[in-house]
């Protein structure tokens, strides 16, 4: 009898890029990543925390690099993408945060949400496709979205619409990418505790909030994604693109 054989996991030979990559859950995401054997492009703003991370993961035996990049320069993202030699793997983990009441969120709260969560978002996307096809590659890109791109959140409606649009945005390019067979995915978890999550957790009526969503009775940790961050980019997922990968707790089940 000819037993089924498990698909790999293993990432050798294939270069990643991962931005907002100097700490949280883009760090974590790019440890993933070369620990599973890809080479690994960190991505971020600030060039301190890169090369630390890079000499970490070199001292630990690893293959990464630091690009200085801002994702919301599209001119300085077009340029990287075309400079570097073709990626397999895109994992978009830059983002951040402008959380308020609705009727206190500023244009300028909204423009600078948006233009990072959705609008680096979307041309990271093509940019990396093209380049993807160009090179004849079958290629893997990940958006750490956010439980927030499937339910409502206090004082989140700015982030939320982001991360809904994020979601939309997806489900479209995956259908437009598949015959060349560029994989899209987006992977969503919980309250994840980094630096940028922290004020949250400081906040005693947002945790009380966050601990009652959470049927698994407790806060993600940064090691909660990295498995699912493999599984998108590796064949072990080659059937999967436009999906969703929930790394919530519970949280979305009801």
């Amino acid at each position: 009898m000819d037993l089924p054989k498990t698909p790999s996991f293993r990432l050798d030979g294939r270069r990643a890029l991962v931005t907002g990559a100097s700490s949280g859950i883009g760090l974590g995401s790019a440890v993933a990543l070369a620990e599973a054997g890809a080479h690994v492009v960190l991505a971020a703003r600030r060039r301190g925390p890169l090369e630390e991370a890079a000499n970490a993961l070199g001292a630990a035996g690893y293959s990464a690099e630091v690009l200085v990049l801002d994702v919301g320069d599209l001119d300085a993202v077009a340029a990287a993408i075309d400079a570097a030699d073709s990626f397999d793997i895109v994992v978009n983990s830059a983002g951040l945060a402008r959380h308020a009441p609705a009727d206190d969120t500023t244009p300028d709260d909204y423009d600078t949400a948006m233009a990072i969560n959705l609008r680096a978002a979307y041309f990271l996307s093509t940019y990396s496709s093209k380049a993807m096809r160009v090179a004849g590659k079958k290629g893997s890109i990940i958006h750490i979205s956010s439980q927030m791109g499937h339910v409502g959140g206090i004082d989140r409606s700015v982030y939320c619409a982001a991360k809904h649009g994020l979601e939309g945005m997806t489900k479209s390019m995956a259908i437009e990418w598949g015959k060349q067979g560029i994989r899209i995915n987006t992977l969503c978890p919980t309250f994840i505790r980094t630096p940028l999550t922290q004020s949250t957790f400081d906040n005693v009526e947002r945790r009380t909030w966050i601990e009652g969503k959470i049927k698994l009775d407790r806060i993600g940790e940064v090691e909660d994604i990295m498995g699912a961050v493999v599984f998108l980019a590796s064949d072990a997922s080659a059937l999967v693109t436009g999906a969703a990968l929930m790394v919530d707790g519970g949280w979305t089940a009801g």
